[in-house]
């Protein structure tokens, strides 16, 4: 699925040359009223906007049916896409407000699974674009015209919370959990409602794939740091996850533009097996 000429990571001088070049759709992903707000004052010219539950998520009324943000049938999400104006060969440039930890990894993810091969996150997101002085606005995008085209598979593999559980207990498996220290420590937890992580499962935030300015690291450096911590594990005996399904595929973005192949999202993550009477390990 990986198109051998385009990294899964764009810089902001890339992108800058793009701009005068070549036909690309921009795309801003964020969550919720406040991230809405924020890209109708500033945004990069051209953009769209997507919002992560509404439209990058099926949100349930009961999260452990499926965690916080499960995916959206697969029909709907070419719906919204068309909806967009965006076409199957066209190249997209996604970028969020927080490094790519928001929902600009979960909709290059998402667009990665549904066939599409032009598809980059912007290094740095909107901080790097501001410094990189791309040219912004605050108008109004109105999508072309597409016409209507097949979505109808996840390509990438995904996991349930029954595989989870069996990779957990499994020492040919692992199980990632991508979110901060204090969380899967069980020192803490600001959203869910039980603090800890899944038994057996091993620790690699994603925000240790950046670097100080909020920028992916070399592929080079996150290939040797992956290759490190997964010691030979075939990708498919790898499940990664975060609370939602969301930043995990920080992760997943990050091992794809180091050049290893994605392993299994676990969508449901710690949102869903927390409200499933699953055991619980911490390290308090």
């Amino acid at each position: 699925m990986k198109s051998e000429n385009i990294p899964s990571i764009i810089q902001a001088q890339a992108l800058a040359n793009l701009y005068q070049t070549q036909k690309i759709i921009i795309a801003e992903a964020g969550n919720g009223a406040a991230a809405r707000q924020d890209y109708d004052q500033l945004h990069l010219q051209n953009a769209l906007y997507l919002d992560l539950d509404s439209q990058l998520a099926e949100v349930p009324e009961n999260a452990a049916n499926g965690g916080r943000h499960p995916l959206p049938k697969i029909e709907k999400f070419g719906e919204t896409l068309i909806s967009l104006g965006i076409s199957k060969d066209d190249h997209i440039i996604i970028y969020d407000r927080k490094n790519g930890a928001n929902a600009a990894a979960r909709f290059w993810w998402m667009l990665k699974s549904a066939g599409f091969e032009k598809v980059q996150v912007l290094n740095g997101g909107f901080q790097a674009a501001l410094q990189a002085n791309l040219p912004m606005d605050d108008h109004l995008v109105i999508p072309q015209k597409v016409n209507p085209y097949p979505v109808d598979s996840w390509k990438l593999p995904t996991v349930g919370i029954k595989e989870v559980e069996a990779f957990a207990s499994d020492p040919k498996s692992i199980v990632i959990d991508v979110r901060e220290p204090i969380r899967y420590d069980g020192k803490t937890e600001p959203i869910d409602l039980v603090a800890g992580h899944i038994p057996g499962a091993i620790n690699i935030p994603f925000a240790e794939n950046l670097n100080a300015n909020g920028e992916f690291l070399s592929p080079e450096v996150l290939r040797s740091k992956y290759e490190r911590a997964l010691n030979g594990t075939d990708p498919e005996n790898i499940a990664v996850h975060c609370g939602s399904g969301v930043t995990a595929c920080h992760t997943l973005l990050a091992m794809d533009y180091a050049g290893l192949k994605i392993p299994n999202l676990y969508v449901g993550s710690w949102s869903e097996w927390s409200r499933n009477e699953k055991p619980i390990a911490t390290n308090t």
